[in-house]
């Protein structure tokens, strides 16, 4: 059958958010879940579902009541100020570097594994590996089209492949395990690995003229991940159970190990060409200077966090950039929504109400994990 414009930008759409979602964080996953209980990481996916379909929501409302293309900075910029431009370019900067970090570890630890035996490579192969992605990032937003779809297949496949040769190896005790001490460890993994704020305003440039399939495409998107998350821990959990390791597919063999480097690769390239973007339209840079900032800092980043390689682990990375910056970033796409509202310059194509009373307790929720993340209580 073939596919209209129309259903071809939906997909590409969903594929944008749901490729910048599934990464390096859905990997990590299991292993949160082995020291805490599945339990309890059931319940954290799904109130996160629920309370990250609405920001995103919330943010494609934002999206659509502006004119002009721009990154979450541009949007802080203009409904917020410069102090909300700044507050939200720190943030961002945090929580993608964190992202490109661990994407960094994760795909120099599974070639090194894949290659070698060992991840003992990881550091060199890690840097190449950033090299290359520099190099795809520089040519936009068409290397994103081709490889997210590629990576949202693939991804879908590894889901697959994992359910049909590992569900009869699922030992239930492994899943009925709870560790109350641990009861805070998956909070900042899972926020991270259901982020995708940097891929909705792609998304309104991908559907261009057919915004009304905004809603639809957040909608697929933000829940599609969610599902393959429960779907990925559980089998994984339930096989390995205590012996999950940091990065899960180092369990199921080589085939899967190269599919997490897929996965890890697709949400690289989105992110940097989201970073890319945000200097090219909120700050005015040149695509050149643009790129350097995008592409060759998060690599000198990578080998300055390696001199500390004990405390900056693949978990300890993602975990803070997830709390730290996604509950920054989430924090102030509620303010700036009630801001739109008021000072949008275009109707949007679908309207959710908000009110302060939500905005405060989301707020309490997402600050709670903030602190717990920086004094690390658990």
């Amino acid at each position: 059958m073939k596919l209209t414009k129309e259903s071809k930008q939906l997909f590409t759409a969903i594929s944008i958010i749901t490729g910048t979602c599934i990464g390096a964080g859905f990997l990590g996953i299991p292993y949160v879940t082995a020291k805490a209980g599945f339990l309890i990481t059931l319940i954290y996916i799904i109130i996160f579902s629920i309370i990250l379909l609405f920001i995103n929501l919330y943010l494609g409302e934002i999206v659509l009541r502006t004119k002009k293309n721009h990154q979450l900075t541009g949007y802080a910029e203009k409904y917020l100020g410069k102090k909300g431009k700044y507050i939200m370019l720190y943030a961002t900067k945090f929580v993608i570097f964190a992202a490109i970090i661990a994407y960094t570890i994760g795909v120099g630890e599974s070639i090194s594994l894949l290659i070698f035996g060992d991840i003992r490579y990881f550091i060199p192969i890690g840097v190449f590996f950033g090299l290359l992605m520099s190099m795809l990032i520089w040519k936009g937003m068409s290397s994103l089209k081709i490889f997210e779809k590629t990576g949202v297949i693939i991804s879908l496949a590894l889901l697959l492949s994992i359910c049909i040769m590992f569900f009869n190896k699922i030992n239930l005790s492994n899943l009925g395990y709870i560790n109350l001490k641990n009861v805070l460890l998956p909070f900042g993994v899972i926020l991270f690995s259901m982020m995708s704020f940097f891929a909705i305003p792609e998304a309104k440039i991908v559907l261009n003229r057919n915004r009304k399939l905004m809603k639809k495409a957040i909608i697929i998107g933000t829940l599609l991940p969610a599902l393959f998350y429960l779907i990925f821990t559980f089998v994984v959990v339930g096989f390995k159970g205590s012996e999950t390791p940091e990065i899960a597919t180092f369990a199921l063999g080589g085939i899967f190990v190269f599919m997490g480097i897929i996965a890890m690769f697709t949400s690289y390239l989105s992110l940097g060409n989201a970073l890319q973007q945000n200097y090219i339209f909120d700050f005015k840079n040149s695509k050149k200077r643009a790129w350097v900032k995008a592409t060759i800092l998060p690599i000198i980043a990578f080998l300055l966090t390696q001199m500390f390689k004990e405390f900056f682990s693949f978990i300890r990375v993602i975990s803070l950039g997830g709390v730290v910056s996604g509950g920054i970033i989430a924090i102030l796409v509620l303010i700036i929504h009630k801001r739109a509202e008021k000072l949008g310059d275009r109707k949007p194509e679908f309207m959710l109400p908000i009110s302060k009373t939500l905005i405060i307790i989301l707020s309490l929720i997402f600050a709670f994990g903030i602190i717990s993340e920086l004094f690390n209580v658990y």
